[in-house]
C-alpha cells in the first residue's frame, strides 16, 4: 500500500496547491474536507495531516466543524494560516481578530533554527501571507520558531506531539523556499519513504481496475482523443485488454478536422475504437439555449443518451471510463471547506440511473501534469502528451450565446489559425493552454470601402502550473498582428480580433 498524506481543506482557494507540492515530492496526497470524521481507511498508511488555510476566523461561531481528535492520531500534523489558528485554538493557546493583518510578501525571521520544519532555511526568508487573525500566545508545550516585525508567533512547533505550524503559505510560489518546508515535514517528521511515482501509480490502478470489473464484462470508454482520456483507455486497455470498447463522439462541437485526426492516430494504438455521429442531435438539444449552466447540463444528457444507446449494442456492459481530473471535482463540488462551487463538468458526478452502469475514473485525484507523465509512462508520443487541455462540452463553452453551426464553422477556423501560429512561432509548449472564442456581439468595421457590422473573436492562452491559478501568456506584437490579421481576413462574418488579458483568478480559463 502506498504512503499517504492528508490534506484536510477549510476553504482556501490554494488547499490544492499543498497536495500538488507534496505529491511533486513523490509523496502521494489526498485533500478531505476538514468536517471529515476519522475512519479506518484514513489511518491506513497514513504518514501525516495538513490542515489547509480558510477565510473563516476560528473565533466565529460560523467557524467550519473539525474533529480534535485528527490532532491526537499519533502521527505528525502541519498546520497551514488558518490550520495554524486551529490548532492553536483547539490546544489553548490565545488569538487576536484582525489586529495584526498581514496580506502579501513578507519577511520572516526564523529563531528555532534548530526546528526541523526549517532544516537548510536561512535565518531569514521571503514568504506569502493571507491573515488577519492572528496566535498572541503559543499553546503549553509549543515554542515559537519564526516571526515578522509585526506579528510576534508566524511559526511554532511542539516536537514532543510532532505537531508543527506556520502562518504563510509555503505551497505558493511566491514563498520562495516554501517546498523546503514540505520536504522537511515529509522527510524529517514523517519519515515517508518519497516513492509515490508513476510506475507505482500504474502498477496499483490495474489492479484496482480489475478487482473492479468481473471475469467477461465490458467496459465502454468515452474517448475523446485528449490526453485524459486516451491516457486513462491505455492504463484501462492494459487492465482489461479486448474487454474495454472505446467510442468516439462526434458531437459537432469539435475542432476543425479533429474528428478524423482522432480516429487515426486512437487506431495506431490498437484500442477497439467506434465512432459515433451524434452531431445533429447535440445541435439540436442546444438550439436556442444560451446560459452557460443549461448549455453543460444539456451536453451531459445528451453525451449519456449516446453512450446508453451504445452500450445496449455491447454485450455485458457494466462500466463506464472517464477521464475525470482533480480540477474538475475541485470545481464542481466543493471539498467541504467554505470554498465555492465554479462550475458545472458533465463528466462528474456520477451518472443516471438509468444508464444503470459504474464509473471507472483512475485520474479522478489526479491532476493534469500527473497524467502526462503517466502517458508518458506508457509510451504515448509527445505530441499528444503536450497537446492543451479541451472542455468535455466542447466548442459550446466557447461560443458564448446560442451555439450555431454557422457560429462553430467561423470559430473552428479561427481556434485553427491561432494554433498554427503559435505552433509557428515555436510557442506551443510554453503555454498550458489556448482558446479562441466567439462572442455574440457585433461591431462596426470597414473591409474594403464597405461598412461592415460583423462578429467578433477573442483570443486566449494562459500559462499554469496546476489549473487553479493561471496567468495570460505574454505575445509579441508581431504574433498578434499576424493572428488578428490572418483571422480577420480569413474568417467570413468576423472584422474584430481581441485579447483577455485576464488572470485566473478572478476569472476563469474558459469564458463559460
Amino acid at each position: 500500500m502506498i504512503e499517504k498524506i492528508i490534506i484536510l481543506d477549510f476553504g482556501s482557494q490554494v488547499t490544492q496547491l499543498i497536495a500538488r507540492r507534496i505529491r511533486e515530492l513523490n509523496v502521494y496526497s489526498e485533500v478531505h474536507p476538514c468536517t471529515t470524521s476519522i475512519t479506518d481507511e484514513h489511518k491506513s498508511n497514513l504518514k501525516g495531516i495538513i490542515l489547509s488555510g480558510g477565510p473563516a476566523s476560528v473565533m466565529d461561531d460560523s467557524a467550519p466543524e473539525f474533529d480534535k481528535a485528527w490532532l491526537s492520531l499519533g502521527v505528525p500534523v502541519l498546520g497551514i494560516c488558518y490550520g495554524m489558528h486551529v490548532m492553536a485554538h483547539l490546544l489553548g493557546g490565545k488569538m487576536n481578530a484582525g489586529q495584526t493583518r498581514e496580506f502579501g510578501y513578507a519577511k520572516i525571521r526564523i529563531t528555532g533554527s534548530q526546528d526541523s520544519i526549517f532544516a537548510e532555511l536561512g535565518s531569514e526568508e521571503e514568504v506569502w501571507m493571507s491573515h488577519g487573525d492572528s496566535v498572541t500566545e503559543v499553546p503549553n508545550g509549543f515554542s515559537i520558531t519564526a516571526h515578522t516585525e509585526n506579528n510576534p508567533v508566524v511559526a511554532m512547533s511542539c516536537p514532543e506531539k510532532s505537531l508543527y505550524a506556520v502562518q504563510y503559505h509555503p505551497e505558493v510560489v511566491h514563498t520562495k523556499n516554501g517546498k523546503q518546508v514540505y520536504k522537511n515535514f515529509l522527510e524529517k517528521i514523517c519519515n515517508c519513504e518519497m516513492a509515490w511515482t508513476p510506475t507505482n501509480f500504474i502498477a496499483e490502478s490495474i489492479e484496482k481496475i480489475k478487482a473492479q470489473v468481473d471475469s467477461g464484462s465490458n467496459v465502454i470508454c468515452a474517448l475523446s482523443g485528449g490526453v485524459d482520456s486516451t491516457v486513462a483507455a491505455l492504463l484501462v486497455s492494459k487492465a482489461l485488454g479486448d474487454n474495454l470498447k472505446c467510442i468516439f463522439v462526434d458531437n459537432g462541437l469539435l475542432r476543425l478536422n479533429e474528428r478524423d485526426e482522432v480516429e487515426s492516430y486512437l487506431n495506431t494504438l490498437g484500442l477497439n475504437l467506434e465512432v459515433v455521429d451524434a452531431r445533429e442531435q447535440f445541435l439540436t438539444a442546444l438550439k436556442g439555449v444560451t446560459d452557460p449552466e443549461k448549455k453543460r447540463k444539456i451536453i451531459g444528457h445528451e453525451f449519456i443518451e449516446v453512450f446508453d444507446e451504445a452500450s445496449k449494442k455491447i454485450e455485458n456492459v457494466t462500466h463506464l471510463v472517464q477521464g475525470t481530473l482533480y480540477p474538475d471535482v475541485i470545481e464542481s463540488l466543493s471539498s467541504g471547506g467554505p470554498s465555492e462551487t465554479i462550475k458545472t463538468h458533465h463528466n462528474v458526478g456520477g451518472l443516471p440511473e438509468k444508464m444503470k452502469l459504474k464509473l471507472i475514473e483512475p485520474f479522478r485525484k489526479l491532476f493534469k501534469d500527473e497524467v502526462r507523465e503517466i502517458g508518458r509512462e506508457l509510451g504515448l508520443v509527445e505530441e499528444l502528451i503536450k497537446r492543451h487541455p479541451f472542455p468535455g462540452p466542447g466548442l459550446a463553452v466557447r461560443c458564448l450565446g446560442e451555439v450555431t453551426e454557422e457560429k462553430l464553422k467561423a470559430l473552428r477556423l479561427a481556434d485553427s489559425i491561432f494554433h498554427q501560429e503559435i505552433k509557428a512561432f515555436g510557442i506551443y509548449d510554453e503555454i498550458w493552454q489556448s482558446l479562441a472564442v466567439h462572442l455574440p456581439i457585433n461591431s462596426t468595421g470597414v473591409m474594403g470601402d464597405g461598412r461592415t457590422y460583423e462578429n467578433c473573436i477573442a483570443l486566449r492562452a494562459v500559462t499554469s502550473e496546476d489549473v487553479m491559478t493561471a496567468d495570460w501568456y505574454g505575445f509579441s506584437d508581431e504574433f498578434l498582428r499576424k493572428v488578428s490579421s490572418r483571422i480577420i481576413n480569413e474568417v467570413k462574418g468576423i472584422n474584430r480580433v481581441v485579447y483577455d488579458i485576464s488572470s485566473k483568478p478572478p476569472a476563469t480559463i474558459e469564458w463559460e
